[in-house]
């Protein structure tokens, strides 16, 4: 979340920043709580201290008739005090968590059609000829989301043979990558507590837009991706300001309902209920985040570029931000088959927004201590990965040309 004190010295760049991503935020009325938030915690302070005195003024004696009297009229004062506080609190608590991070200067604004393409890679040919991912893989019995929906509903699948295999080629091949450029690599919890969940950012402009799967009777959630595991994972903690830069990859499964996927593309395994994702996230110093989020998005195109797909990289634009980030590109794969570009990676610098909300901070060399920056991006998202190999390189003869630096992942195989 923001810090009230930077809500209330640009209440007017918030209020902009918050209708740029559509956000409906009554910041007058969040201020006018504070107000009353601050004034009703003085005036229970003020009455616990004179609880205190007179507690203290009870003891070594029989207390008067008068004295009894006014301890009891002091300790309904202070739970009515505390009541009023804790009224005012939740408003304000949840009115704070409604407002969503602040967009830097130079992110577009209007919608997702408002995006801005800033490079695009690689040949955006037509192959008439060629299959989509769900007919081919179908054809040679590697998914099957017929029984997946006997078992768990629509949009749940198994993968089979080599498709599965594929996955775990593109999965370790992923980690590999990563670790090669410094990230420490780690599986994460799968379910997350609400105040991780919520401090993480993941939280709906309205109650049906919500993603999460949440466990009833349970102060747990299913993760929708592992930035969430990794962004609690430094939660209450005040790191060293010479141990940032920090870089970490995580491999999980991600559970999503997709509540607002109607009108979006969501064919076979484009966009499902379950599917595993390499992530990776930073932990920067505020100075240090704008350049490792140019790090991140570049690890992100060595990786594709590696890969041999063809895509663009979208600068978002405000309106298809989420509540945490400030920035965030967008790497878009182009299909063969639909002869369109395709959602695959996203890449996101948070600043202080989720660190605030789960005080992760660092002491800096002085001594201060600050919130530090947060930062995520896609390595590869297995799912839609498999359809870029199955729609991106479809051979005359039917077959599936695996990329070269896949073959060491797959026995040696440079076909399936």
């Amino acid at each position: 979340m923001l810090d009230i004190r930077y809500i209330t010295n640009n209440v007017e760049k918030v209020k902009q920043s918050a209708k740029e991503k559509g956000y409906h935020v009554d910041i007058d009325r969040l201020l006018e709580l504070d107000v009353q938030r601050r004034q009703k915690m003085t005036a229970a302070d003020e009455l616990r201290e004179r609880r205190n005195r007179h507690a203290s003024a009870m003891k070594g004696g029989r207390p008067s008739p008068e004295l009894i009297a006014e301890g009891r009229a002091i300790k309904e004062q202070v739970a009515t005090a505390e009541a009023e506080l804790a009224e005012v609190l939740e408003e304000y608590n949840a009115l704070l968590a409604q407002v969503p991070n602040i967009i830097f200067d130079d992110v577009p604004l209007g919608g997702e059609e408002d995006s801005v393409e800033l490079e695009r890679v690689g040949a955006t040919d037509q192959h008439p000829a060629a299959k989509d991912h769900l007919t081919y893989a179908q054809e040679r019995d590697w998914v099957d989301f017929a029984r997946g929906a006997k078992v768990a509903g629509a949009k749940f699948y198994y993968l089979k043979g080599d498709l599965a295999l594929l996955e775990q080629a593109l999965t370790q091949y992923a980690i590999t990558f990563l670790v090669q450029k410094g990230f420490q690599f780690m599986t994460v919890p799968h379910m997350v507590n609400q105040r991780t969940m919520v401090g993480t950012g993941f939280a709906p402009r309205t109650s049906d837009q919500s993603d999460e799967y949440a466990i009833e009777g349970e102060d747990l959630s299913l993760i929708a991706t592992a930035e969430i595991p990794l962004t609690g994972y430094h939660a209450d903690e005040i790191l060293d300001e010479e141990a940032l830069p920090l870089f970490y990859a995580g491999l999980s499964p991600c559970y999503r309902r997709e509540a607002g996927a109607a009108g979006k593309h969501t064919r076979g395994l484009f966009r499902v209920h379950q599917f595993n994702k390499v992530e990776m996230y930073a932990y920067t110093l505020p100075e240090q985040s704008q350049a490792v989020h140019e790090q991140l998005l570049a690890y992100e195109k060595e990786l594709w570029d590696s890969l041999g797909v063809s895509y663009r990289v979208i600068n978002i634009a405000a309106g298809d931000l989420g509540a945490p980030a400030a920035k965030k590109y967008d790497i878009e794969y182009w299909s063969p088959v639909d002869g369109a570009f395709r959602e695959l990676t996203s890449c996101s610098n948070c600043t202080d927004f989720q660190t605030q909300n789960l005080n992760i901070r660092v002491r800096r060399r002085d001594g201060s201590i600050e919130p530090v920056h947060s930062l995520n991006g896609t390595a590869v998202s297995l799912a839609r990965a498999l359809v870029v190999v199955l729609e991106s390189f479809q051979q005359p003869d039917g077959s599936i040309r695996v990329p070269e630096v896949l073959v060491p992942y797959l026995q040696g195989r440079s076909t399936l």
